[in-house]
């Protein structure tokens, strides 16, 4: 399958007008969203704690998260964003979109909306 990208943007919880917008990689195969540390810090994201990733290549790296608003395709709703390293391309993981319900089509590589979220 090719690249989808979407311009996202995160806000911070504590000041929901400071802004990080961007042209985001959709992910499917990440769970959480990830933007570079400098940029999240600038909208003043708090690292909330650390956990352990599993990269691309299979190596395993810790990385703080924190939680942001997250808005993209006209849709809001809130998670966890990795803060990654300072020329990171951002990403967002599948737990944004499938909040949303919105789903990737691998067959034209173009995001979908479901027309329910499933609750089962």
């Amino acid at each position: 399958m090719g690249l989808t990208k979407v311009t996202t943007a995160l806000s911070g919880l504590v000041d929901p007008k400071a802004t990080y917008e961007a042209v985001f990689l959709v992910d499917t195969g990440a769970t959480d969203s990830m933007a570079p540390a400098d940029q999240l810090d600038k909208i003043g994201v708090k690292r909330e704690g650390k956990m352990f990733y599993e990269l691309a290549d299979g190596s395993v790296k810790e990385y703080f998260y924190g939680l942001v608003r997250i808005e993209f395709m006209g849709e809001v709703t809130a998670g966890r964003v990795i803060f990654g390293e300072p020329e990171c391309e951002p990403l967002l993981g599948v737990t944004a979109l499938e909040s949303v319900g919105i789903i990737v089509d691998p067959a034209n590589k173009t995001l979908k909306r479901l027309p329910a979220i499933p609750l089962k």
